[in-house]
Formats: C-alpha cells, sequence, structure tokens
C-alpha cells in the first residue's frame, strides 16, 4: 500500500449481452445526431440543467484525479457581449491573413467566417479552462495530463449536453487570453474552450457532412 491508498466498493452496471447490444446502439443513434450548431435561440436554459451538464463533465477520468478544469458559465448579456468582441478581433486576423490558404479551403465548405453572433444569442456560454497547477497554502501543486484530462471532461461534457436536448458549439479562437481577463480568472487557469450552448433557433439548418465509415476510422487486432 502506498501513502493513503484507500478503496471502496464498485458496483458495475450489468445487463445480459442483447440488452448491452441494444444499449450501445442506441446510445450511438442518440451522439450520431449531435451537430454543432451556429443559430441559437435565446430562451434561457434552466440552472437544473446546467448544473447536472457540468457535473457530468466533472465526472470525467483524470491524472491522479486531480481534476485539473474549471467552468465558468456566462449568461450576463454585457459580458457576453465583451466575449463576443474580443473573439471576433481575433477571428478577423485569423481569417485575413492569421490561417493559411489551405485551413482557410478546409473550412471553406461549413461556410464559417469571422463573425459570431452566436456568442451574444445563445443564453449561455460554458468557458473551459485547464489548469496546469493548483495552489495551495501558498504553494504550487502541478496537475497531470492536463490536456489530455480536460479534453475528455470536454468530450463528457458535450456528450451531456446533447442528451440533455441543447445543442452546442466548439468555439477555439485563438489566441483566448482574452477570455482569462473579462473573467478575471487566476493565473492558473488558461482558457481551452469556448462553448455556446442553448436551444436550437428556430428552422436551423446545418452543413450537410458525412462522418467516416467504422472501417475508416479503425483496425481489428485480433
Amino acid at each position: 500500500m502506498i501513502g493513503n491508498y484507500k478503496t471502496k466498493p464498485y458496483t458495475a452496471l450489468r445487463f445480459e449481452e442483447d440488452e448491452m447490444i441494444s444499449r450501445s446502439k442506441s446510445f450511438f443513434e442518440l451522439m450520431n445526431q449531435r451537430r454543432s450548431v451556429r443559430e441559437f435561440s435565446s430562451k434561457e436554459i434552466p440552472t437544473e440543467i446546467i448544473q447536472s451538464i457540468l457535473l457530468t463533465a466533472n465526472s470525467a477520468p483524470s491524472g491522479a484525479n486531480k481534476q485539473p478544469w474549471f467552468f465558468c458559465v456566462v449568461s450576463n448579456p454585457e459580458i457576453k457581449k465583451q466575449i463576443r468582441i474580443a473573439a471576433e478581433e481575433e477571428e478577423y486576423k485569423a481569417y485575413h491573413g492569421g490561417m493559411p490558404e489551405e485551413w482557410l479551403e478546409d473550412l471553406s465548405y461549413l461556410g464559417t467566417d469571422w463573425k459570431k453572433e452566436f456568442l451574444e444569442i445563445a443564453p449561455a456560454l460554458i468557458v473551459v479552462f485547464r489548469k496546469p497547477y493548483d495552489e495551495e497554502n501558498g504553494l504550487r501543486k502541478k496537475n497531470y495530463y492536463v490536456q489530455e484530462s480536460v479534453g475528455l471532461a470536454c468530450g463528457m461534457l458535450l456528450a451531456a449536453i446533447h442528451n440533455a436536448g441543447l445543442v452546442s458549439l466548439t468555439h477555439t479562437p485563438s489566441p483566448m487570453n482574452f477570455l482569462q481577463e473579462i473573467l478575471k480568472r487566476p493565473e492558473n487557469e488558461k482558457a481551452f474552450l469556448l462553448i455556446p450552448i442553448g436551444y436550437p433557433a428556430d428552422n436551423v439548418e446545418v452543413p450537410d457532412i458525412q462522418r467516416k465509415s467504422l472501417d475508416q476510422f479503425t483496425s481489428w487486432y485480433r
């Protein structure tokens, strides 16, 4: 036994094989409907839903169980406006010389540009911060596998958002230092992802894209 290593009983989910198959297929069908949406309704989201979504994200695995993330939920209209202005400044530079032509060409069929109205229209923005270290009693305590851990939490967050019947968009203006400044976050929190969430706008449309087939992204070693 190392240090304060402790255990407790774990009760795993158990299903008959046919139910396991059915559940796995049903979950895929649910998640396969998830799409990135850029047109939101301004309808408010009940706080309890957002809380449950965040609790789900916080259940993600992390290096040494450090949970090296922090989530800021922004619904204040003035702060959302500040975030939009700052994000559009960075996006304008990216679309006008900041991104290589190949990148712009890859984005062209999605119809995106530097304008980000959704940052004000969506009823809430979830700003995800990664924490390379924590501070305890004035001392720095290093976190481990921070990028991987926060990425896993964001994946679970997106799944929870979709499962609740809401839509979202993963937005990554670069650089994102303005988020730390606007939200007055401490030095050990670095912006990782900006996610507007909400209900879809009426008659919303999304790009007609296709996902890779199973044989295109897997290899089996039996």
